[in-house]
């Protein structure tokens, strides 16, 4: 239980100051702000409380006393040269890069500069849903201007355009479909294999990251082979 409220702990933080910062760039009306609802759906995904969510887009609006938090994003390579994108938000730029190049050197990677990897990424905007009716979600989702609808059993991705997200999401919760997630996200153009000791590097590398409370999200081309995957687990 220690280790799962650990767990749950980080989550909240990354979480919080993702509101907070969303509440700061664009405002606290969740209705005029994608960024700012898309931070509050995942936290309420993730059960975190009303006041803990009103106090957070509160001291972003400015209500509240508290640190800010400035985005810095950081991009390298991970073993077998995967290309990765780490997303932060932090108060000490020094502590940060410190900690993320840290991270690549102990497990194989390396840090690269500004834009040395984000081209194999695309932006794109993400709403995932479960147990849905297939064909109606797709006919609504291709209707609203999405660009695909990708099935996995009974969880639905649909990915849209950047500039087409908010109105796609509003558009399918007309039609009745509330996601369980929505965010903006990198998606990589194309993915690098890994062998089994490049597959444990690089899990180990974004379980470091990852596990940095300034680092909000990791991004990264690789595939590990379901046979791989099963020995690891």
């Amino acid at each position: 239980k220690g280790a799962q409220d650990a767990k749950r702990g980080k989550i909240f933080t990354k979480l919080i100051r993702e509101i907070t910062t969303a509440a700061r760039m664009g405002g606290s009306d969740i209705s005029a702000n994608a960024r700012l609802r898309g931070a509050v759906l995942a936290a309420r995904t993730q059960n975190m409380p009303k006041d803990t969510i009103d106090r957070a887009i509160k001291r972003g609006a400015g209500g509240l006393d508290g640190a800010n938090y400035e985005e810095a994003r950081y991009e390298g390579y991970g073993p077998g040269g995967v290309a990765v994108i780490v997303e932060t938000l932090t108060d000490n730029f020094n502590r940060t890069v410190a900690d993320v190049r840290h991270a690549f050197t102990k497990y194989g990677g390396n840090m690269g500069t500004s834009g040395c990897v984000a081209y194999l990424f695309d932006n794109k905007g993400e709403l995932n849903y479960e147990n849905c009716n297939e064909d109606a979600l797709m006919e609504a989702a291709l209707e609203a201007g999405a660009e695909d609808v990708v099935v996995d059993g009974q969880n639905f991705e649909v990915i849209t355009a950047p500039d087409r997200f908010q109105s796609v999401q509003e558009a399918l919760a007309q039609a009745g479909f509330n996601p369980i997630r929505a965010e903006l996200t990198m998606r990589p153009q194309n993915s690098i294999t890994l062998d089994e000791k490049q597959a444990i590097s690089m899990l180990k590398l974004v379980d470091m990251l990852e596990d940095n409370d300034d680092v909000q999200k990791v991004y990264a081309n690789f595939d590990i082979p379901d046979e791989i995957m099963e020995r690891l687990e």
